[in-house]
């Protein structure tokens, strides 16, 4: 295994970091505080091959592979959390069409994603009442005719606002997991409501909302994958989704360190500055072990995924581990700034609020455990 990243890794990973320097990060406060989807940037991702990193060339994407996806996802993240929510849901979606979906349905939605066309994608998976356990799903699809019709609701749902398609599970039959369908559904279909906005405590540039499903009739076709597979479809998404989140939650955290290091070189108190106070230099030293290990784990996760080999239990061990420091590391920055850094003056209060779901959604850290621990106990 050769974790040295390649020449192509390499420029996704510049090309990604120097547009979220110039572009990204002037707008990020803004995008938090007004709680704005940012539009034009996500056009600008789609137009760079950001929106379809590890999508094959022939439906418009970078074909660049896992690494670089996730390489990326730190570098947008480091600027802006929100943005990098909307391309990794929408990369996401546009990974599971590739693998799962028909040839018609990847020509109508996968050049759409990459292009940009759509303004983001949306995964919907969890109920009010179905998160961590998608056995108890409510939500049903039957066949009537040349139709599926749904009913139900949905809850939590990324750009659920902005989504030009709508990855659907429904239940078609059968307890638990088993009876599980996965479908395609787009915007404006009659029967179908996006419903409230959630008023959230971070990532307010990313729109999360309800779904409702009241006799949405969609066409036979629309099912994506075999009919009662649609476990599995979730599965494998989750999966590579939790390499997404992990990125995520190291750009959040990198960007943490970073203003905390040159905040205690600038602070002073008791007549130097705070950096040469030796707790001071052992917070930033724990800061910067505990990034330094999610990383590395990130990317054997990622060249496992990228080599076609089983990740399922590397995915989950990233995703609990990176989140869980990421959090721990953001509140020790957020320590170091002191009361400054209670203030929206300065980022780290907003990376606090923003890094704080990633222990929660794509699975939560309990999840994680279970799935590691079955793992070490087949």
């Amino acid at each position: 295994m050769d974790l040295e990243p390649t020449p192509e890794q390499l420029l996704v990973r510049d090309m990604a970091r120097d547009f979220a320097k110039r572009e990204i990060l002037p707008v990020a406060a803004a995008v938090d505080r007004e709680g704005r989807f940012p539009s034009e940037i996500v056009r600008q991702l789609a137009a760079l091959g950001l929106m379809g990193v590890n999508v094959r060339e022939e439906y418009g994407g970078a074909e660049a592979g896992v690494v670089a996806y996730v390489m990326a996802i730190i570098e947008v993240a480091s600027a802006c959390a929100s943005t990098a929510v909307t391309m990794a849901v929408t990369n996401m979606v546009a990974e599971i069409i590739q693998q799962f979906g028909t040839d018609e349905q990847r020509k109508r939605h996968i050049p759409r994603i990459t292009s940009g066309e759509y303004p983001a994608c949306a995964f919907a998976l969890s109920e009010p009442g179905a998160g961590s356990d998608p056995g108890s799903m409510k939500t049903t699809a039957k066949r009537v005719g040349d139709r599926w019709i749904l009913n139900g609701e949905k809850a939590w749902i990324t750009s659920g606002a902005q989504a030009g398609v709508f990855v659907v599970w429904a239940r078609t039959g059968g307890e638990g997991t088993s009876g599980i369908s996965t479908f395609l559904v787009e915007p404006r279909t009659p029967g179908f409501t996006v419903g409230r906005h959630e008023d959230k405590m971070g990532l307010r540039g990313s729109s999360t909302t309800g779904l409702l499903f009241e006799d949405c009739a969609i066409p036979l076709e629309n099912l994506l994958g075999a009919e009662h597979r649609g476990f599995l479809v979730a599965m494998t998404a989750l999966d590579g989704g939790r390499l997404g989140i992990a990125s995520q939650s190291l750009g959040i955290s990198r960007s943490a360190i970073e203003e905390a290091t040159a905040y205690s070189k600038d602070r002073k108190q008791f007549g130097r500055p705070i950096a040469e106070f030796q707790a001071i230099q052992f917070m930033l030293a724990d800061c910067a072990t505990e990034w330094d290990a999610g990383y590395q784990m990130l990317m054997r996760a990622a060249w496992l995924k990228e080599n076609r080999r089983p990740f399922s239990r590397e995915a989950s061990m990233v995703k609990v581990f990176a989140t869980e420091r990421a959090n721990a590391i953001c509140a020790r920055c957020f320590q170091i700034h002191g009361g400054y850094g209670y203030v929206k003056e300065f980022p780290i209060e907003r990376h606090l609020r923003d890094v704080r779901v990633t222990t929660i959604y794509e699975g939560t850290s309990e999840v994680q455990r279970i799935v590691i621990a079955r793992s070490l106990l087949r």
